[in-house]
Order: structure tokens, then sequence, then C-alpha cells
């Protein structure tokens, strides 16, 4: 909304009731507005504009039998439906009423349904209008960590996300810490379509016994795409529905510790890297239900990887779930300053991998993870995120990395 020409920045556009879904702004003073124009933005957006009470400050003029509100600063003409005593050709008022458009393109105008007229002397404030709109808005905003969302950011806009993983892992006397920085930027062009780009980077370091080595480097790219195809909004909660498709680019490093290095089999070595393979395809669906304070959400994800120099990890299948609690604040009128207890749960199902041309066998992996969260919004474009996940159950082959621990430090910043 904030792209239209009447209308402010996006941080002067406030949300004051979420559970009802209304926001109200001060238009730019020198531009016309349009409650047509207005509708149609917030619709392009995915949101539904139920209605709209607009104050504007200006001159009376009477035409026949019809009362017209000549705006202060804009000199927009607002045609006045209804009576009230004050109405008076040539005095100088404020008026507060129901907004609409009437017709269509040149035939257009903006009508005010009177509900108050106060008569004015000066100048009360720098502006010529306010409005008051009620949207179906996302009074939760659909925010998982680790299971992957449905929902859209910014209309023609986007978010860059940065996040710092830490991962223990160990096989046998093998200790293993991983330090990845994951770099993620999406672009929503449409409010169905979303594009997103993943940018990892990993240094790792291994010690077994007397033996102890590091390595570093960039992780495959991934680039992404998801269609949001469902979406429903009511009262305080919102169901919608996406799916997502990735291709992984064969980009990162596959320098592995050498024999002599570690005295493990080759395909224990590679998994040291930060890459699973070559050029590999990704699909996923995901759904979420919004009901007052309360968020639940799954994803259902297949990956299908190819080699790359003789390796790579068996293919994948993945199924999330996620529940959130607004716990704050305790009296949920506005958004921002908002604290969410996330829970989520991953459940993971991978085949044997390959290593020099040729399947490995018992190199499969089942493992069922659970991951308390905490996510902070101080502002409508930026909040803060933390995750601690952990195994519940992992089976897997003996040469197959065992996890001991994953802990996730992100924020997001909304352009």
């Amino acid at each position: 909304m904030s792209r239209l020409e009447f209308a402010p920045k996006i941080d002067d556009i406030k949300i004051t009731d979420v559970q009802n879904g209304l926001g109200g702004f001060t238009p730019k003073p020198e531009k016309a507005v349009s409650f047509a124009v207005l509708r149609d933005a917030i619709k392009k957006a995915g949101y539904k504009l139920g209605s709209a009470e607009i104050i504007v400050i200006g001159a009376l003029e009477r035409e026949e039998d019809k009362w017209f509100l000549v705006a202060d600063v804009s000199k927009q003409r607002f045609l006045l439906l209804g009576d009230h005593p004050a109405l008076a050709s040539g005095a100088r008022v404020e008026v507060r009423g129901s907004w609409e458009t009437q017709g269509d393109k040149e035939a257009a105008r903006e009508t005010i349904r009177l509900r108050d007229v106060e008569k004015v002397a000066a100048m009360r404030r720098p502006v010529t209008e306010t409005a008051e709109i009620a949207v179906m808005e996302d009074a939760v905003p659909m925010t998982p960590i680790r299971a992957t969302s449905p929902g859209l950011t910014v209309y023609k806009g986007g978010a860059v996300v940065p996040r710092y993983l830490f991962t223990r892992q160990h096989l046998g006397s093998l200790k293993i810490d991983r330090h990845a920085i994951r770099l993620t930027f999406t672009y929503t062009p449409t409010p169905t379509l979303q594009l997103e780009a993943e940018v990892p980077y990993q240094k790792s370091s291994f010690r077994d016994g007397t033996r102890e080595g590091s390595g570093h480097g960039w992780g495959n790219v991934i680039l992404w795409g998801k269609y949001r195809f469902f979406r429903t909004l009511e009262t305080w909660g919102d169901r919608q529905a996406a799916v997502r498709f990735g291709l992984e680019l064969p980009t990162g490093n596959n320098d592995a510790p050498a024999e002599a290095a570690l005295l493990l089999p080759e395909f224990v070595r590679r998994q040291l890297t930060p890459i699973s393979g070559g050029l590999s395809a990704h699909v996923d669906a995901s759904y979420s239900q919004a009901r007052g304070r309360f968020v639940y959400g799954a994803s259902v994800e297949g990956i299908a990887r190819s080699e790359r120099s003789g390796f790579r990890l068996g293919h994948e299948a993945r199924v999330n779930t996620d529940l959130e609690y607004v716990l704050l604040p305790l009296k949920y009128r506005s958004p921002t300053n908002e604290l969410f207890l996330i829970f989520e749960t991953t459940y993971v199902r991978r085949t044997n991998g390959r290593v020099g041309g040729r399947e490995v066998s018992d190199t499969s992996l089942n493992g069922f993870y659970v991951a308390p969260a905490l996510q902070y919004v101080p502002t409508a474009r930026f909040l803060v995120e933390v995750s601690y996940q952990i195994p519940v159950i992992e089976r897997a082959g003996p040469q197959v990395l065992r996890t001991d621990k994953n802990l996730l430090f992100g924020i997001r910043y909304l352009y």
C-alpha cells in the first residue's frame, strides 16, 4: 500500500486493532486519494478491504441539491452523502464518514457518507485527510524457523535473512564441529509468487584421537520459487498453502580431508565438506493456519541428489511440523513487540549414499528431531529468532555422521 502515490511510507501506516483488522494512515497532503485504488492495491497484496472511514478538513460548496467538500491542501472534491445541521456554504469544517468511490475511470468521484461534521476556524493539523481502514489482516505472521512457511514476504518487496548455525556431530571417536552462515534473499513480485536464493558458507573442524583438522568453503547455492495457491482470511486468522521448487547448483567446495589426515572410509571423510552432492532438485508443499494466538503448520519436502566428483548423500524426504503461540503482548491489539514460543519437529528419511560412483550399503538414515525456539518481532520490518534442535531418534548406518545438537540464530529484515 505504501507504493501508492498518495500513501505515506510503510512505517507511517499503523495497525490499530489486530483482532478486527483495523489500521490507519495519513495520506500525503498534496495528493488526491482514491478508495477504489486503495481497495485494488490491498486486493493485489492478498487482502480484502472491508470498509474505510475518512476525516477531511476543507471548505463546503453547494451545487444545486448536492454538497461538496474541497480539501484544504490537495483541493480534491468529495461528494457528501447524507445531511447534517452544520452544512453551510463556504463554511470550513472537519468531516468524518464512510469513504467510497462511485463510478469508474473518468466518471469516478470520491464520496463521504456523513457521520459527523464539525466547524473549524483554523488549520488544526498540517494534513488534509486521515483514513482509517478495516482490512482482513495477517493478525499473526506466519514465521516458522525450520519448517517451510507458505506465507510470502512483502508484496513487491522481500527480505534478507542471515542465519548462523552451529552443529556438533560424532561417529565413534570422531568429533565434528560445524559453523555455518546461510544468507537468504527473497523477493515477492506478485501476491502469489516468491523468489529466493540461498547462499551458504561453512567452517568445520574435526578431532579423532590425536588427529585434528579443519576446512572451510562455500556450500551449494539453491534457487527457489514458491507459489501460494490457496489463502483464506478471517477475523484474527489466516489459512494458506504453497508449493516450492528449488534447484541446488554444484557451486560449493568439495575438498575433503585426505586419508593421511583422517584414517576413515572415504564416505565418512566426504561428509565433512559443505556439500551433500551435485546438481539436485528440491520440492516441498506447506500449509499453515492461524487461530487467535496459535499458529499450526506443516511441510513435506523431497530432495533428489546427483553426484559430484563421485559422491552424494542419499535422496531425502522430510516432514516438518510447526506449533507457535504468541506469548506477548498480553493485550494484543497491534503488531510488533511480539514474542513467539515455537516448537518444531522434523522427520528425515534418507536412502543410501554413493561414493566413487558406487552405492555404499548401510548409509541410510532415519531420524526424528525436536526444536524448541523463541522469536521476537520488535518492528514490522525486523525479527530475531533462536532455535535449538536435538535428536530424539536417529538410526543410521555405520558410516553416517550422528547429530548431537544444532543451534540456529537468525534475523530477518524486510525491505
